[in-house]
């Protein structure tokens, strides 16, 4: 998953991302971006087992982890203000850019992922504000979700789900 940040973020928002090798994205990601938010694709495991992971994965992965987890906390207080959101936003796309930047898996493995991030990426536009009618603590739901998937479909040891349920 070398491609530049950028690339890499406008094709997981633009295309159904399970069909996706990493020169199809560099190149229709040249010709388009829009910020369509249905992402394309179904998680499957490696044959009945989990797909493994890099270093540059377990790493940002445990990071967005810490990060969704305070934000959960704070949304199911209400004490999260809009500077809070915006905060969390950034440390979320930072993590999101180092992925994409280090992680390395076999293109199987990566397809999978691309999938995942897809609604990593979904979940932080909702935090952002840019989806209308949706409030930010639903990116912050959707997220959850997409990391207890990362948990089920990933070797990624003393992986613990997120409660979602308050």
């Amino acid at each position: 998953m070398k491609l530049p940040a950028h690339l890499a973020i406008a094709a997981l928002l633009a295309f159904p991302l399970g069909s996706l090798s990493g020169t199809a994205i560099a190149a229709d990601t040249a010709h388009s971006h829009s910020h369509a938010h249905a992402v394309h694709g179904t998680m499957e495991l490696n044959q009945g087992k989990k797909w493994e992971t890099d270093a540059a994965l377990r790493q940002g992965m445990g990071e967005l982890h810490q990060i969704v987890s305070m934000g959960l906390e704070g949304a199911h207080t209400h004490s999260l203000k809009p500077g809070d959101y915006k905060k969390m936003s950034e440390q979320i796309m930072t993590q999101f850019t180092y992925i994409v930047e280090n992680c390395d898996l076999e293109p199987e493995a990566d397809a999978q992922l691309h999938i995942l991030l897809g609604n990593i990426a979904q979940g932080a536009e909702i935090i952002e504000g840019k989806v209308s009618g949706e409030e930010p603590e639903n990116g912050l739901i959707k997220m959850a979700e997409a990391l207890n998937s990362y948990g089920s479909y990933f070797d990624h040891p003393q992986w613990r789900n997120l409660d979602i349920s308050h």
